[in-house]
């Protein structure tokens, strides 16, 4: 018999992270499956992945001890982030793989043996849904949302390959403004590891604006032990990958997603051009 945690959120309802039984599947029959793919016969060059596009619980976990207020932060997702990939995708005419799950339910650009992947704390905000969860509980949200996206990006990029068909693997995120009670200057930043070439002539194309600051590896750099997409999909692969970064009050409207997602097409043509 497995023994169940449960914890009384704050919202008045019954987070149960591990209420359903194990041998039982995470997500329902009706619920989205982990992950969709836009465009999938697109032309570009580009693959796109957007690995924290949504919110979305499944209903087998509650609230998981959050008020909605902290479900819709940062923590939760990439604010925008869905938006703007989607835009890229239909302006560059590329393929696009976004996850339909909340990045705290299980993180799918984060090695799945590294504590982020499951966060007991996001940030300064703990998350009781993910409290002393047992390895069974670990494994079947890896099986059930992780692999299910990194699968389906590796089969399409196998595909890739042996097509012979040149590939860039480009993460879509956002940023918060804000970070442990910090004030973060740059408006955007491309992180990367082997993919220079690439990454150095999107900042170019970004700093063709004099009102932009622009971070290069900020606000954040690419680790294996803690990022997934460029060191497996991209740099393990020998393609050259980035993760591009917004900032994302610059996000929140549909002016804002279509600035910047004029802005991002103009720079990865012009990255193609050069790079391919």
């Amino acid at each position: 018999m497995v023994r169940t945690m449960s914890i009384l959120s704050t919202t008045g309802t019954i987070a149960s992270p591990q209420s359903a039984a194990l041998g039982q599947p995470l997500l329902a029959i009706d619920e989205p499956p982990p992950y969709s793919v836009v465009n999938p016969d697109g032309t570009s060059p580009i693959l796109l992945l957007c690995e924290h596009a949504s919110n979305r619980i499944p209903r087998a976990l509650g609230d998981m001890g959050l008020p909605e207020h902290e479900r819709r932060r940062h923590i939760a997702w990439d604010i925008g982030a869905s938006a703007l990939a989607q835009y890229l995708s239909r302006s560059l005419d590329a393929p696009l793989f976004m996850t339909n799950y909340s990045r705290l339910v299980v993180d799918c650009n984060r090695p799945f043996d590294a504590p982020s992947c499951i966060p007991e704390v996001s940030e300064t905000t703990e998350v009781p849904g993910n409290q002393g969860l047992s390895g069974e509980e670990r494994a079947r949200r890896i099986e059930a949302l992780f692999s299910p996206f990194a699968d389906a990006v590796s089969r399409r990029l196998d595909i890739l390959q042996r097509s012979g068909k040149q590939t860039f693997v480009v993460g879509v995120h956002s940023f918060t403004p804000i970070y442990f009670g910090r004030r973060r200057l740059w408006e955007a930043g491309i992180l990367y590891a082997g993919a220079t070439e690439f990454a150095q002539s999107l900042l170019a194309g970004l700093r063709e604006d004099p009102h932009l600051t622009v971070g290069d590896n900020e606000p954040y750099n690419i680790h294996p032990d803690e990022d997934y997409t460029v060191p497996v999909h991209a740099d393990g692969r020998g393609l050259p990958g980035v993760l591009v970064e917004v900032r994302h009050d610059l996000l929140e409207t549909l002016d804002g997603v279509t600035a910047w997602g004029n802005q991002l097409e103009r720079c990865l043509r012009r990255a193609l051009r050069e790079c391919a």
